[in-house]
């Protein structure tokens, strides 16, 4: 056992109610999708932090699932929650439903959203993504009465391309990317606040980022974590940081000396592991969530 360590909850005893059946985000079908894949369940990769990881793929059919926090302890903010897996794959539970759970036991409400993968080809690896994601903004703003959410407190979280997938929606949320299916597409699909946990593809050279991303003044406030040994990776959350610091936009980067890549919130002996209490945190110091 390394030298920090953490009484967490365990993530398998946590009780959470989610909802009995995942939401078709395209119910007559997602833009540009002709042929309906078989959906592939993959147990048998590295575990991480001695549990094992879902990876998901052959996603064609976008869904979302709500997890409503306990009514006792409800702050109506809300979640939209992004796993990683380069585009290729969705790592479900160790990005997404287990950071439901546990944000859950935080008064925040969550959504998962199961999008696209992998990436689709002819096509920029985030594009139909981005259009599962804004989707998922604007159904959740649209039902917030429904599901006793507050509309103006809904935000994005990502994980590694699910991070570049939040950072996508918190800068190209003028202009929606599908083609209208209902009266929730009227919504906005501006995210209120991002969350970005170890973050790909946000960088470019030069303390610039990547070309699609429009960091604006307006661009939501921005909680970005990241470890200095995920070398690869560690400009992309660095030069994001730069670009939303230079445009003024309330923005809080944690970096961390060890942990990798790939964790989720799940104990590996790391400071990182310490990172959903900051982003509490940080929820607070925003406006968010309420104080305590």
């Amino acid at each position: 056992m390394k030298k920090y360590a953490f009484i967490f909850i365990s993530l398998f005893s946590m009780v959470v109610i989610a909802q009995e059946k995942p939401i078709l985000l395209f119910p007559d079908g997602a833009p540009g999708e002709t042929k309906k894949m078989k959906q592939v369940d993959d147990w048998s990769g590295p575990k991480v932090g001695g549990c094992p990881v879902l990876r998901i793929s052959n996603v064609s059919e976008p869904t979302l699932t709500f997890y409503p926090a306990p009514v006792d302890n409800n702050s109506g903010t809300t979640i939209i929650v992004g796993p990683g897996g380069g585009y290729n794959i969705l790592a479900y539970n160790l990005e997404g439903s287990e950071i439901c759970k546990r944000f859950n036991s935080f008064g925040v409400n969550c959504v998962l959203l199961k999008y696209r993968v992998p990436r689709r080809e002819g096509l920029e690896k985030h594009v139909a993504p981005l259009q599962d994601l804004q989707r998922a903004i604007a159904y959740t703003r649209y039902h917030a009465k429904d599901w006793n959410i507050d509309p103006n407190k809904i935000g994005v979280i990502g994980f590694s391309a699910g991070a570049h997938l939040s950072a996508m929606a918190s800068t190209a949320y003028k202009e929606r990317t599908y083609p209208a299916v209902d009266s929730a597409d009227n919504e906005s699909l501006r995210p209120d606040f991002c969350l970005l946990i170890y973050p790909a593809y946000l960088d470019g050279t030069n303390f610039t980022v990547a070309s699609e991303l429009k960091i604006t003044s307006e661009t939501p406030p921005t909680f970005l974590v990241q470890t200095e040994d995920d070398s690869k990776l560690l400009n992309s959350s660095i030069f994001y940081y730069y670009a939303l610091k230079e445009a003024k936009v309330p923005a809080s980067l944690h970096l961390y000396t060890t942990g990798g890549h790939g964790y989720g919130l799940r104990n590996t002996g790391h400071l990182v592991n310490e990172w959903p209490y900051r982003a509490i945190d940080w929820l607070r110091d925003i406006g968010m969530l309420q104080n305590k």
